[in-house]
């Protein structure tokens, strides 16, 4: 048997996309659910795309994004390099989700319903923090146990995750194994993870067999993406520190990162609008998707 990573867009969004017995029980595994009450029981999916009011009409996309019957919106995202921009991006969705619950001018304040943000991070981002689970919510500062209730965080870093030193429950266990241990390479998924129901079935979600050869070239290009991605931030980080050095400012790693970050993410766009070009998708759907101009895309 050959499996595809689950890490990879194509794969992740259709194992926690399309199966909301799965996805409810990553949440329920991973998220800080203090009483069995809390958990979720059932979900309906929403639609991933959060649009800004502002005037460029830019897109800002999550990888799903689902509520429950009391009204809880949870918004998941895998990210496979991590950057500034993304913590900025997650606060942005989180706060969207979270005001869009407000129809019009009648509506109450009191009404509203917390948005839980889970945010897998296949990349280090917290060196100096050992742990690879991070839980954020708005406290007091000098009284830590006084929460402001309506926005929560979480960040696990994949990289860091390992077995036997991670003290949540035994499914955030398996399925971070599932996401950790299981990829191209894999002929035989762990015996652990087999003998559970829920990651079994998302085991056979990620068979080659199950995708068509469209759906596996779509997989290959979004490696090359972020294989291209990934060298544009390494080769700006050191230009960054190198100029860093130079004026002696720490400005110049940063700029350098972010001219990287920003670079990488247009050569990734341009990849995947050729890609969808060439499938004969519309110049408009492409546009929306990517954030390219049409006039960038017809020159493609």
């Amino acid at each position: 048997m050959r499996y595809l990573d689950p890490k990879a867009d194509l794969t992740f969004k259709k194992v926690f996309g399309e199966h909301p017995d799965l996805v409810i029980s990553l949440l329920n595994a991973l998220l800080p659910f203090d009483e069995p009450e809390e958990e979720i029981a059932e979900i309906e999916y929403l639609t991933p795309e959060l649009v800004p009011e502002t005037p460029l009409k830019k897109n800002s996309i999550v990888d799903v994004r689902c509520k429950d019957k009391m009204g809880r919106q949870f918004l998941v995202e895998m990210q496979m390099l991590w950057s500034p921009a993304f913590m900025q991006r997650v606060l942005f969705n989180a706060s969207k989700a979270y005001v869009r619950q407000l129809g019009g001018r009648e509506s109450k304040y009191e009404l509203l319903q917390p948005v839980y943000s889970l945010n897998l991070v296949n990349d280090i981002f917290l060196p100096d923090v050992p742990e690879a689970y991070h839980d954020y919510k708005i406290v007091q500062v000098e009284h830590t146990d006084k929460v402001i209730e309506g926005l929560r965080f979480i960040f696990v870093e994949l990289p860091k995750f390992k077995p036997q030193d991670f003290k949540g429950k035994k499914m955030a266990v398996l399925w971070l194994r599932y996401l950790t241990e299981i990829d191209e390479h894999t002929r035989q998924a762990p015996k652990e993870l087999l003998e559970n129901p829920e990651i079994s079935k998302a085991v056979t979600q990620i068979e080659e067999s199950a995708f068509s050869d469209a759906q596996l070239w779509w997989y290959d290009d979004f490696w090359d993406a972020v294989r291209v991605e990934n060298t544009l931030i390494s080769d700006a980080l050191r230009e960054g520190r190198q100029e860093g050095r130079q004026e002696g400012r720490q400005e110049g790693r940063q700029e350098g990162r972010q001219e990287g970050i920003q670079e990488g993410i247009r050569q990734n766009s341009i990849q995947n609008a050729r890609g969808m070009k060439a499938e004969g998708i519309p110049t408009g759907t492409i546009a929306k998707i990517t954030g390219l101009s049409p006039d960038e895309i017809e020159k493609l």
